[in-house]
């Protein structure tokens, strides 16, 4: 593992630089009537400097770069205060597919506007009956000479109510086992038929979302790979997913030792307390853990290697790690720890953030006992869990299975 730049790394990095500092301050001179329309400008620009979506194509609107550059880029990023959030479903998971599946005029009306901000897209996949398993999906998309008519319901979709649009997986043959049936379409979200309602979620936001299907017709041109062979499209998107959210951001164990610093436990200075220490020990050990895995991936990018399995450790340490630190500075302001006001909190309400975020990004890209059994069969060669459905047609499934 080599943590300097090659020279050629450290070029691109200081002209990486360079850059945001120079445009950093143009964009933050600008004036925004939101937050979507400032995040769409600082998109807009990066793509225009050739720093949007670095390893796509330049025909696609990319950046036509390596793996390497696109990491340096993103830590380099990562030091000013911008938000590329809204398009982290669409260009991280969504587009990709859109990339791989679609054919060249679909790539070629929809890829560009996506790198430059144009057009947001969020991903179709969770249902209520479904839970963690992506293959009990029961939205059904019946044929109709050259179209599909979709009738259903997703949920937890994240940001579907300011996308424009959507990848969806539905059934198209309940007569065959549940991964055998599935196809993989795009479509408009201001659509006929289809309607999105918000979700109040804990935290205050609504950024999850239901989404029904009411005799939705969408063209077969709008289809992403073949009839009833959307699983492998969709462990395309998942595999994209997980590497986009393989990290929790958020608070870290450094936050938590500088609020330590000036918080009291139940028996005093909250850092002289050897539980604490010993809890605050073991997360600098996760995190230097954290540090050197992604360390690991970014070396073989470095030589042109295909990382391994990393963002699935990766999200399950972070997202559990995000939970215990903002449970512990919560609980350890007592009964100051339920207010949420950034204007009165630590850090602004961070902690209090990452208690009601985490249990979220604990699900999101796949609950940790989905990654847990990924890991242990598909890395560690341990034995699969028994499927009693695996030869059965879905339609003879229970409701729930």
């Amino acid at each position: 593992m080599d943590f300097k730049d090659s020279d050629a790394e450290a070029t691109y990095r200081a002209a990486a630089r360079a850059w945001l500092d120079a445009n950093i301050a143009e964009h933050d001179a600008g004036h925004y009537p939101d937050d979507m329309t400032k995040a769409k400008a600082w998109q807009a620009r990066k793509a225009a400097g050739g720093y949007a979506c670095i390893t796509w194509p330049q025909e696609w609107g990319g950046g036509g770069g390596t793996p390497i550059e696109s990491v340096i880029f993103g830590q380099e990023e990562a030091r000013h205060a911008v938000d590329g959030s809204y398009f982290t479903i669409g260009l991280g998971m969504c587009v990709p597919t859109v990339m791989a599946y679609a054919d060249d005029a679909t790539k070629r009306r929809f890829v560009g506007p996506a790198v430059r901000g144009d057009e947001i897209w969020s991903q179709l996949f969770s249902e209520p009956a479904g839970g963690s398993d992506v293959a009990a999906i029961r939205t059904r998309a019946v044929r109709d000479g050259d179209d599909w008519v979709i009738n259903g319901q997703k949920v937890w979709t994240s940001g579907a109510h300011y996308s424009d649009y959507g990848i969806v997986l539905v059934r198209t043959n309940p007569d065959v086992p549940k991964h055998q049936g599935l196809t993989m379409f795009w479509l408009d979200l201001k659509a006929p038929g289809i309607e999105i309602r918000p979700i109040h979620q804990m935290s205050g936001g609504s950024s999850f979302n239901e989404v029904w299907f009411e005799d939705v017709r969408i063209s077969d041109a709008q289809r992403l790979g073949p009839v009833d062979g959307g699983w492998k499209v969709a462990l395309f998107t998942l595999m994209n997913e997980r590497l986009a959210i393989g990290t929790s951001g958020g608070v870290g164990p450094e936050d938590i030792l500088a609020f330590a610093a000036q918080a009291n436990g139940a028996d005093g200075p909250l850092l002289k307390d050897t539980a604490f220490r010993q809890t605050l020990a073991d997360w600098w050990v996760q995190s230097e853990g954290l540090r050197n895995t992604r360390m690991r991936t970014i070396t073989a990018l470095s030589k042109g290697q295909v990382p391994g399995p990393e963002s699935s450790i990766g999200k399950i340490v972070a997202a559990n790690q995000l939970q215990a630190i903002g449970n512990t500075a919560v609980e350890a302001g007592d009964q100051y720890g339920i207010i949420s006001d950034p204007a009165l909190t630590p850090l602004k309400g961070a902690f209090h953030a990452a208690t009601m975020w985490a249990p979220g990004l604990r699900i999101a890209g796949g609950t940790d006992e989905i990654l847990k059994n990924i890991i242990a069969e598909r890395v560690l060669g341990l034995p699969g869990e028994i499927r009693v459905d695996k030869d059965q047609a879905f339609r003879d499934l229970p409701v729930g299975a």
